[in-house]
Parts: structure tokens; C-alpha cells; sequence
């Protein structure tokens, strides 16, 4: 029976719900679905790299012969071959990750989640690089955080900077590979000055490396877990070498942390998908990703050089921009003058798409600086695109 006439609920948010902001990005992207778009927005791996085939194939197999496993509830901790198979990844001669210091979450996002609700309080003092990754400050902003902004340059995160902003602080946040947004990458000498730095500063370190694989060279620089797995806290996700459908990242971290985020992990979800590790187990076991990952950086170099050629036909003279070795994105910075939000609408009207600069930052956001992507756009578009965005700037300058 429906209630006549009910009163209408006044509701009362909790305070960390009122002071929730949308992703800038995620409100991009729904302009972008369009198909007209040329979109350099979206930070989405290229759908052509998805193994499709080898998922269904590895779906069938442990379904038809580990299904009433894989469809049960799983431990909180994860799927134990697949936490050895990431341990046995991430160990050195000189330092080794055992499976009992491995959390699978639902994505790495929650990662970040919980490491906020393990480690912050309200006003606790977090250092983020210059600029950030937006969804690191999204998952840490809930905490209600006094975020201090470090200094980047373009050899990354610049160590030196830490000393003066370091007092009393829960943690420093870095991507040391091909950084979001920036593309830049930290030097191997800066990794061992930034890792001994935290060590004499006793400041946890979260190594956040989602695009460390993708390099185009090959090469990966050293990671700085294996300089002190008592001090940095290792954050990855197969969300950028198979598909971000899947939602699965982990977090590495000293045995007396992990528990604690276990029992966060506990409380949020019980556990990540029995089913989505084990499918994901079955793909990576027996080597794929040494065969897959060739080919993502391979796609994904082509069109960075491509776009990277195009800035330097289209772009005006007073533009800068970064050069990434890896990964998925370009930083521009434009003359102190333009706005990268008024370029935008003006450039969505001619459309093409990107997204501005300013969210990025903790503090003193840059409203001069905007970030490219150029891994879903087919080479063709890019240099469309880029031209449609040197005129609107040159109109500017």
C-alpha cells in the first residue's frame, strides 16, 4: 500500500559526502562518447590491445574446471597464485616481496581508497607531486587532508624539495613511471636519493605504477620497492597491460600494513572477484604478457611520435611540451596568458577534446597547462586534431 501525501525526507549528508566533486575527467568524457569527437582526453588503454580472445579462453577453462571455486567467496587477501606469481615479479637478488605482503583490490583506485582510510586524518599533512595524479587527490581529498605540494621538473619528482614540507607528514605520493599527467619519468639517480631521503625522513613512500611496463624502449628503471620494501608502499594494476574492465590492481606494502588494509578491504567489498583473479592467473602464468606488452608499447610509441610530430608542425612558437618515453600522455604548457578551460570549450566546439591542466594540482593549480593522450586516436585523427588545437592556441597568442 503507497502512503498518501508522505513528508519529503530532508537528507542530511555526512560531511565528506558534501564536499564530493565529479571527476573533471569523467565529465569530459561524456562529451567524448560522441563519435565526431577527437578525443585527447580519456586516459583509456587502446581497446585494440585487449586480449579478448585469450580471456574467453581462460574464462572457459576455469569455469569448466575450477567454477564452484571461482564462483564462491574468496579471501580478502586475493587469489594466492596470483599474489605469488606478483611477489615472484617484484623480488630482486637483494630484496624479496613474499605473497603475504600482497592485497588484490578492485582496481587500483581502491588501493588508494584504502591506503587514505588506513593512513590519513583529517588534516593529516600528505605530500603529492606538482602536478598530481587526479584520482590519487580525489581518493585522498574523502580524508580531508592538508595536501603540500613537492616540486617536479622535467627529470620528475625533485627529492631536495621534500626536507622543508616533510614535517609530520603520512606519506608521499609519486608516479616515478611516465607519470599521469605529465608523461615525465624520475630519474634512476633521483629514485635512490628520493627512496634514502624518506628513509632519513622516516615518510612512507606509495611507488604508484601503473604504466611502468610501457615503456617504449624496453628498459625499465629500477623500482624503488626493491630499495626498501620497509618504507615504500608498491601500487600496480593489470588494468593497463590486459583491460581496465577487469577492475584488478594490488598494493604491496610491509606486513604490518597490509593487515591493516586487509581489514579496510574487509569492511569496503569482503574481497575482489574470485573469478576476475583467477581468469587473470590463467592468462599471465605461463608468460603472455612477455609476448602482449611488446605490442601495446609498440602501438603506443607510433602514435605518441606521431603526435609529438604533429605539435611541432601545428603549434605555435612560445608552446611547450613534454616528451614521454612511455606511457600515455603529453603535458602542454602554454603561454601564461591562455586559459586551458576557455581553450577547451572553443576547442569541443571545433571538436576535439582534452583535459585542462588545473585539476591536477593540490595547490596553485597552472591554469596554463593541459594534458594530451594519444593512445585511442587512430594516427590519421591525431594530426587533425593537433592542427585544430595549434590554430585555436596561435588565435591566442
Amino acid at each position: 500500500m503507497k502512503i498518501e501525501n508522505p513528508n519529503p525526507i530532508q537528507w542530511r549528508f555526512a560531511e565528506r559526502a558534501e564536499q564530493l566533486k565529479a571527476s573533471f575527467i569523467r565529465e569530459i568524457l561524456k562529451i567524448t562518447q560522441q563519435p565526431e569527437i577527437i578525443s585527447f582526453a580519456g586516459g583509456l588503454p587502446s581497446p585494440l590491445t585487449f586480449p579478448v580472445e585469450e580471456m574467453q579462453v581462460a574464462y572457459d577453462k576455469v569455469l569448466r574446471e575450477n567454477g564452484k571455486v571461482a564462483l564462491q567467496y574468496g579471501p580478502t587477501d586475493g587469489y594466492l597464485p596470483l599474489r605469488q606469481w606478483i611477489a615472484d615479479s617484484l623480488s630482486t637478488e637483494g630484496a624479496k616481496i613474499v605473497p603475504e605482503q600482497v592485497l588484490m583490490t578492485s582496481g587500483s583506485q581502491q588501493a588508494l581508497d584504502l591506503l587514505g582510510k588506513v593512513l590519513i586524518d583529517e588534516g593529516s599533512r600528505v605530500l603529492v607531486e606538482t602536478p598530481s595524479y587526479l584520482g590519487a587527490l580525489q581518493a585522498f581529498s574523502v580524508y580531508r587532508p592538508q595536501f603540500k605540494s613537492v616540486d617536479t621538473d622535467d627529470h620528475g619528482l625533485v627529492p631536495s624539495s621534500l626536507a622543508p614540507v616533510a614535517e609530520g607528514a603520512r606519506l608521499l605520493y609519486a608516479l616515478p613511471n611516465f607519470q599521469n599527467p605529465t608523461g615525465r619519468t624520475l630519474s634512476a639517480p633521483r629514485r635512490v636519493e628520493l627512496v634514502e631521503t624518506c628513509a632519513r625522513l622516516g615518510l612512507p613512500l606509495i611507488e604508484d605504477d601503473p604504466y611502468g611496463a610501457l615503456s617504449y624502449q624496453g628498459d625499465p628503471l629500477p623500482k624503488m620497492v626493491a630499495m626498501n620494501p620497509d618504507g615504500v608502499i608498491y601500487m600496480g594494476s593489470f588494468s593497463k597491460v590486459l583491460t581496465p574492465g577487469i577492475r584488478l590492481g594490488y598494493v604491496v606494502a610491509p606486513l604490518p600494513l597490509v593487515r591493516r588494509l586487509e581489514l579496510a578491504k574487509q569492511a569496503a567489498d569482503l574481497h575482489t572477484s574470485q573469478l576476475t583473479q583467477m581468469v587473470v592467473h590463467e592468462v599471465i602464468k605461463d608468460g603472455f604478457l612477455q609476448q602482449h606488452i611488446p605490442k601495446i608499447r609498440s602501438l603506443y610509441g607510433n602514435q605518441c611520435q606521431v603526435m609529438l610530430d604533429a605539435m611541432a608542425q601545428y603549434f605555435p612558437a612560445g608552446v611547450e611540451w613534454t616528451r614521454p618515453e612511455g606511457g600515455m600522455f603529453i603535458w602542454v604548457t602554454l603561454p601564461k596568458h591562455i586559459n586551458a578551460i576557455a581553450l577547451l570549450d572553443e576547442a569541443i566546439a571545433q571538436k576535439v577534446a582534452f583535459v585542462p591542466g588545473a585539476p591536477f594540482y593540490a595547490n596553485d593549480p597552472a591554469t596554463n597547462t593541459l594534458r594530451l593522450s594519444f593512445v585511442t586516436v587512430a594516427p590519421e585523427r591525431i594530426r587533425i586534431g593537433i592542427e585544430i588545437l595549434g590554430k585555436l592556441i596561435a588565435a591566442k597568442i
